[in-house]
């Protein structure tokens, strides 16, 4: 447990913002929700309202000002972060990023030489490596039940063949793409486990056909090679017309793991369940993926895997607190120069997929 309380000021007041950051900072011991930004409150959505009890600025000028706020968390689209972050960290603030990081990685790697120069912490949140279905996976890798793994799988398919509706930079193509957006938290989860790829080879575009007029970058799938005949796929489809959507599908010499579904969080966050409540985090046992092993007599036995339950992105919040508590960066839940390298392999996936060739990483 942290030895402090952090002030949070939290920049952005949308999605990511009510859903993803301000119900686990409200959880995690070690932070306190001490400010928000909203620059144009509306009668059904204000922050003001929805939070009597905290500071509400209307300029991210003002809140880096605030003398009492010790973090700062940046949910903006991605192309404000570089600019907020400097602004912040120049004001003496800790930064947590929400991903996708920075649109380049020479940016993402400007902000974590700037975070060494101010003295401050600066993370990113992948809050997906504290999914509980990738945690569970985590753990039978850990234990060897897999044994040496030789071709790793993780999926982020949908069936949404219509295009997107609605105004944000996601609907942008000169800001948007898939491997961008999801494929930062699908290539994170890979270099967490194995680290960076010898080689990678990117395909990226539309599987919308005649419905994407705008050439939205919909759907991508990343082929990263490892030593020792190591296979990582990232993948992202909107077309996909499946009852369970596939999301791990892991194979080593002793054994293999197959999971469908995504972890329940996100959808249990909008349906208004919060950490600390009961059944939060915890996945159906439907839902549970399979474990294949090769039994002594060489057949394969098969056994369903209960998904582990956490206390969710929580956890992402509670590692935080242990690097500003030690002032320690190797003890961020995301070191940024890792961050930085996983743009860095969306940038390579997206030259290798336009070039028609494996590029070296």
């Amino acid at each position: 447990m942290s030895n402090k309380t952090y002030n949070v000021g939290v920049v952005g007041y949308g999605l990511s913002a009510k859903i993803f950051h301000i119900p686990f900072i409200n959880d995690a011991r070690s932070f306190r929700l001490h400010a928000i930004v909203q620059r144009s409150p509306k009668p059904s959505d204000d922050a003001a309202k929805d939070h009597p009890e905290v500071k509400v600025y209307h300029s991210t000028e003002d809140l880096v000002a605030d003398s009492d706020v010790d973090v700062v968390v940046l949910t903006t689209t991605p192309a404000t972060h570089h600019e907020l972050a400097i602004q912040a960290m120049k004001h003496g603030k800790h930064v947590l990023v929400e991903k996708p990081f920075t649109p380049t990685s020479e940016q993402a790697r400007d902000l974590a030489k700037a975070a060494k120069e101010q003295k401050v912490l600066l993370t990113v949140y992948q809050n997906r490596r504290y999914d509980s279905d990738f945690l569970t996976l985590k753990s039978l890798l850990d234990a060897n039940k897999l044994g040496r793994v030789v071709e790793f799988e993780t999926h982020f398919d949908r069936h949404r063949p219509e295009m997107p509706a609605g105004e944000s930079w996601k609907t942008k193509p000169e800001d948007y793409s898939a491997v961008f957006d999801l494929g930062t938290h699908l290539m994170d989860q890979v270099v967490s486990l194995y680290g960076l790829p010898e080689r990678i080879t990117g395909f990226v575009g539309t599987q919308r056909g005649s419905r994407n007029t705008t050439g939205l970058e919909d759907s991508f799938t990343a082929i990263m090679h490892y030593p020792d005949n190591l296979i990582a796929t990232a993948k992202a489809a909107v077309v996909s017309p499946e009852a369970q959507q596939l999301r791990y599908w892991v194979r080593g010499e002793k054994g293999s793991f197959k999971k469908f579904h995504l972890d329940p969080q996100e959808d249990q966050l909008k349906t208004g369940l919060r950490p600390g409540q009961q059944g939060y985090g915890v996945e159906n046992e439907s839902k549970f993926g399979t474990l294949a092993t090769v039994g002594d007599d060489g057949k394969i036995v098969e056994e369903r895997i209960p998904t582990v339950s956490t206390n969710g992105y929580t956890a992402f919040y509670d590692q935080f607190a242990k690097a500003l508590d030690a002032k320690d960066e190797k003890l961020l839940p995301v070191v940024p120069t890792v961050a930085a390298d996983v743009i860095r392999l969306v940038e390579l996936v997206r030259q290798s997929s336009q070039e028609g060739r494996t590029l070296t990483v």
